[in-house]
């Protein structure tokens, strides 16, 4: 185990480039450990490289959320090499994929799922899933899920979007999963010390993802950083559990959010896909 005793550990997924890169930054100012996730070995070394050299302390550990298996194998290389874990931040994503006027074609990740529920959504559910226990054994701990303003209502019988596919839809769903195991996780959680927040971090920030779908940026990645650093960090929300933020303000989600039968409808197939034991089977 290589976590200084003195140091509280923070993950954070998706965390080589803008608002990832910029959160795993000031975390680590304020004095954690950061675990920096992402597929770019060379740019996630810069980025320990970086903190060192500014009287941080980070680690890098590579996976491809469009796999499942990378999943599970970094779950198992954080708990083996870190052995506590105060704070995970699910960042890790890709938007739309439509800009210049071009439809995002339909992609599916390496288990067969809809390219963007897999890695913007399941990737994240599994990671938290497989690190619960030693969040609860680190409480108080936060859970953190970077969500969006931009939601869609799932429908279980196209959840894969065979038909319709809209990169936008895709994304938009996959950002609403998010809100739905958020409170879920919450409410499963409640008295463990182990609070879970979600967010809408700012609109269209000058990131490498907003660029790519062609849209102008209207916020900076500071705006989006100190949002989800409020949810991260402040004394403030201590305690609070099962909140919906746009920025920086607690604010209601898509409607279907708050719809206790459509969570179970997801818990399950989530689990399926996932390859967990289906919710309460234990």
């Amino acid at each position: 185990m290589t976590t200084s005793a003195s140091r509280k550990v923070a993950l954070v997924t998706g965390s080589t480039d803008g608002l990832g890169r910029a959160v795993a930054r000031s975390l680590a100012a304020s004095g954690f450990r950061v675990v920096i996730h992402g597929r770019d070995t060379r740019r996630g070394e810069d980025l320990v490289r970086e903190i060192f050299g500014l009287g941080g302390s980070a680690q890098f550990h590579r996976a491809d959320f469009a796999s499942l298996a990378e999943v599970r194998g970094l779950a198992q290389t954080v708990a083996r090499e870190h052995g506590r874990l105060h704070l995970l931040i699910n960042n890790a994503g890709i938007g739309t994929g439509e800009g210049a006027g071009r439809p995002a074609p339909r992609r599916t990740s390496a288990d067969g799922c809809e390219l963007r529920f897999a890695v913007n959504y399941l990737a994240g559910y599994l990671l938290t899933r497989l690190l619960l226990p030693l969040l609860v054994r680190s409480a108080p701990a936060r859970v953190v899920n970077v969500a969006s303003a931009g939601q869609y209502p799932l429908d279980f019988d196209n959840l894969m979007l065979t038909r319709a596919y809209s990169g936008m839809r895709a994304y938009a769903q996959s950002k609403l999963a998010q809100v739905m195991l958020t409170i879920d996780l919450a409410g499963e959680l409640r008295d463990s010390g182990v609070t879970v927040n979600c967010l809408h971090p700012a609109t269209y920030m000058d990131t490498t993802m907003v660029r790519h779908a062609g849209v102008a940026p209207v916020s900076s990645v500071e705006e989006g950083t100190a949002a989800v650093m409020q949810l991260a960090v402040s004394p403030e929300l201590e305690g609070r559990t099962g909140e919906y933020f746009d920025g920086l303000l607690a604010a209601r989600a898509n409607a279907q959010a708050y719809d206790p039968q459509a969570r179970r409808r997801l818990a399950q197939v989530s689990a399926r896909l996932a390859g967990l034991d289906p919710p309460g089977s234990s």
